[in-house]
């Protein structure tokens, strides 16, 4: 493949789209033939839209040639995590139980970034009901990872991540509810945004769990993803539990200077039982900041072994609750690693869930003072692996499953808990060439000090520019 315009990031193309550079037709027909030609080999989609992606573009094109107005991603193909509902058309949440649920509203979201001219190309394949952190389904085929399809490419928006590495869409939403943004976004080298909780609508979006979920971008980019998190972010009356405050500046945080800002450097936990090759990389992100300016500086987290417990009995407690009816008359219909993390929350007692509710704001006062008390974010790495292979962690509903859960979202789990915002920015390969990563993790609704800290870090380095061979 030799798609010039393919290799570009989603601010870019737009540029280029809107100063008739290049037609929307033009890029969505490449995005497409890229979509239809590596499919066999990461199995990243589970719908492809392409009629209506080249009609949308075609729309695009003659409000252009008209001189009208357009938004601010008009003609970029994008493709999204498979929860989220477009009226009318199926939505599977990559399970059995919903491959011919047809919804019967678009998610806010979506809705956002259809006014601002982006292209919807489909729905991508995800961890079945976006339960588990590898990326594997058992009722659609496994995604594969863009750089060695051996691999996992993580999860749940594995396709997410997957299409973006592999330069097929511009960006793509993902949710996250214990990583399922940063553990594919790390895995397979592009950026991965998690707002801060209740930042960005939910309505329209498929729950996993009432307190957890968030949804956000995958990019090249962090400034796509700042670009994509000003369209998406905001109070939405749809959804009453939207925040209502301010709604950051993301994208004109990006390119500020980050002299004398403080990137906390946490000494437990986080950098604890690390692969040897992920923590030189993050050592070597570390100092590329430090060379622009930054002031790295030792930071305190609280202990996590209670926040964790908690999380992920209130997490199992609200997916029971969703689940129940069909975890009665459909049982068979779940694959064994999804149905036996599901069915943990109906034994989880109600004071464990109110308790787990209830302590929260204790648990995010009491970091936000620790954690942030001498510095303006931490700096950690978004797994302490890279991505392992499909065959090694595959493990079904086996007894091995919680081991493998836990290590990969060891690191984006507590974050998901206090409902902080946190930001995955690739930092490099390593010998067997997978992709890195570091997670910038902020204060709550200061996702643009995030946006500011990993831009500055992307043009200092060129790891975001790498694509995979698969992919060329």
């Amino acid at each position: 493949m030799s798609d010039e315009i393919a290799f570009l990031d989603a601010c870019e193309t737009a540029a280029r789209i809107a100063s008739k550079d290049v037609s929307a037709v033009e890029v969505t027909e490449t995005a497409i033939r890229r979509a239809e030609a590596l499919q066999p080999s990461l199995n990243a989609f589970i719908s492809l839209e392409a009629d209506a992606a080249l009609e949308a573009a075609a729309a695009v094109d003659r409000e252009i040639a008209s001189g009208n107005d357009i938004g601010s991603l008009a003609g970029v193909p994008l493709a999204h995590k498979d929860m989220y509902y477009r009226e009318g058309k199926v939505t599977t949440c990559g399970s059995k139980i919903r491959a011919d649920f047809v919804a019967d509203r678009t998610s806010t979201a979506l809705a956002k970034l259809d006014e601002a001219g982006a292209i919807y190309l489909g729905g991508l394949n995800m961890s079945e009901f976006a339960v588990g952190p590898i990326g594997n389904n058992v009722h659609y085929g496994d995604c594969r990872n863009p750089w060695n399809t051996d691999h996992a490419p993580g999860g749940s928006s594995s396709g997410s991540g997957a299409t973006v590495a592999a330069r097929i869409v511009y960006g793509a939403l993902g949710s996250d509810t214990g990583g399922s943004i940063r553990i594919p976004s790390g895995m397979s080298g592009v950026v991965g945004f998690k707002p801060t909780q209740n930042r960005v609508s939910r309505y329209g979006l498929m729950p996993l769990s009432f307190s957890f979920d968030c949804g956000g971008p995958l990019t090249r980019t962090v400034r796509d993803a700042a670009r994509i998190m000003d369209l998406i972010a905001g109070h939405d009356p749809k959804d009453k539990t939207s925040s209502r405050l301010p709604v950051e500046a993301y994208e004109a945080a990006c390119g500020a200077s980050v002299e004398g800002l403080r990137i906390g450097i946490p000494s437990t936990y986080y950098y604890d039982d690390m692969n040897p090759d992920v923590e030189a990389l993050v050592e070597a992100a570390q100092q590329v900041l430090a060379d622009s300016g930054a002031i790295l500086v030792e930071a305190d987290v609280p202990d996590h072994e209670d926040m964790n417990l908690i999380w992920a009995s209130a997490l199992a407690s609200e997916a029971a609750s969703i689940h129940r009816k069909w975890l009665v008359e459909r049982p068979q219909d779940y694959g064994d690693m999804v149905r036996r993390r599901i069915e943990f929350g109906l034994y989880q007692p109600a004071t464990r869930y109110i308790e787990a509710l209830t302590m929260r704001d204790t648990f995010l006062r009491d970091y936000c003072a620790t954690a942030f008390r001498d510095c303006d974010v931490l700096l950690v790495p978004t797994m302490p692996i890279t991505a392992p292979r499909l065959a090694d962690v595959d493990v079904g509903g086996s007894e091995d499953m919680p081991a493998v859960v836990l290590r990969i979202s060891k690191n984006t789990r507590p974050i998901s808990y206090l409902g902080l915002p946190a930001l995955s920015v690739p930092c490099g390969f390593t010998p067997s060439g997978l992709p890195t990563a570091f997670q910038l993790i902020g204060r709550p609704f200061d996702g643009a000090t995030l946006c500011k800290v990993g831009h500055a870090y992307q043009q200092a380095t060129t790891w975001h520019t790498r694509v995979p061979d698969i992919a060329q």
